[in-house]
């Protein structure tokens, strides 16, 4: 008695595009894990994995894109208190935190907790997602950093909102003191004057900077992370 052989597998695990992708994400997963885990803090505080890993995520989109010509990212971590130093700027190429700083929120976002967001005209809330850095100028703050929101809907109207980087003195950890919660801005990431100037010349110049909350509406309208 003969068998006829088994019909071969039409589709092998080496040609199907959705376990390539899967595999792809696994590994994109591992890496983002791995440079977390090994990051130099510099004595500073970690940001948080879950912000870290979207952080990274639409960092390595961005430069698969051509939109990122440093490997510096600047995190901010919208789920934590105004209170706390809530913005990292991380040397990718060192795996090293240059910076860990306080943040301040657009006014309408949020007491000391930022919770709302708007990418409207006019709305005096900030904005989330991914943007890269643009150009420096002086403006009433004194040295500023131009943003360009990468995500449609979410934070493309940056420059037309002038959202900038800039320092405050809102910003400084004296105001935690008289208040007990930091100053708020028009939507912009205001940081403390004694230190904009190092950080605003260290991300110029098409770095990447991130907005984290832990938000289902962004979850929903983002293309870049998943």
């Amino acid at each position: 008695m003969s068998f006829a052989p088994k019909a071969a597998n039409t589709t092998e695990i080496g040609t199907d595009p959705k376990l390539i992708a899967a595999n792809n994400a696994v590994s994109m997963s591992a890496k983002i894990e791995l440079i977390y885990n090994t990051l130099n803090a510099n004595n500073l505080a970690l940001p948080q994995l879950p912000c870290f890993q979207k952080a990274l995520q639409g960092f390595y989109a961005l430069k698969e894109k051509g939109l990122i010509e440093k490997d510096i990212i600047t995190v901010i971590d919208f789920s934590m208190s105004s209170t706390k130093k809530r913005l990292w700027v991380i040397d990718l190429v060192a795996n090293k935190i240059l910076y860990n700083s306080l943040v301040s929120h657009g006014m309408k976002s949020g007491g000391e907790f930022a919770t709302s967001f708007s990418n409207e005209l006019n709305s005096n809330k900030s904005s989330l997602g991914f943007y890269t850095t643009g150009e420096i100028y002086q403006g009433k703050h004194g040295l500023s950093l131009k943003l360009d929101g990468q995500e449609q809907g979410v934070n493309s109207n940056a420059r037309a909102r002038a959202v900038v980087m800039h320092g405050a003195g809102y910003a400084n950890p004296s105001i935690l003191r008289t208040q007990g919660y930091l100053g708020r801005s028009q939507g912009c990431p205001a940081i403390p004057e004694a230190i904009k100037n190092e950080i605003i010349q260290t991300i110029k110049g098409k770095s990447c900077l991130f907005i984290y909350h832990p938000s289902r509406a962004y979850d929903i309208t983002t293309k870049l992370v998943g």
